[in-house]
């Protein structure tokens, strides 16, 4: 019976979903023009072409950025409270805090951190 209700519950979901984004496309307000149409950078028409290659360095960099970022953000809280849990918490952290770091070690050691 469980199963059952579990997929009746994601069957609902997805409709929901999709309804919701029906009924935001039909009531939603429209208009067409050119200048609608061409790419913007900064609030200034771009100059020269818009389909340019960038270098992969950057998106590396901003991914192991926002892995630092996300993991104080997860760290904070458990640090706030430090005093009331338990081991199995700090055990935890220490594994996430562990992850980080072989994260960064990795891609240290790769020279995704090297600006070339």
């Amino acid at each position: 019976m469980n199963l059952m209700m579990f997929v009746s519950a994601i069957s609902a979901a997805i409709i929901l979903v999709f309804v919701a984004l029906l009924i935001a496309k039909l009531i939603s307000p429209r208009s067409f023009n050119e200048q609608k149409e061409e790419p913007y950078e900064c609030g200034m028409l771009s100059q020269g072409e818009t389909w340019k290659q960038f270098n992969i360095g950057y998106y590396i960099f901003a991914i192991v950025f926002l892995m630092f970022d996300v993991g104080i953000m997860f760290l904070f809280p458990w640090a706030m409270s430090l005093s009331s849990i338990g081991k199995s918490a700090v055990i935890g952290a220490s594994f996430f805090m562990l992850m980080l770091v072989l994260g960064l070690a990795y891609a240290w050691k790769k020279g995704d951190l090297e600006w070339d």
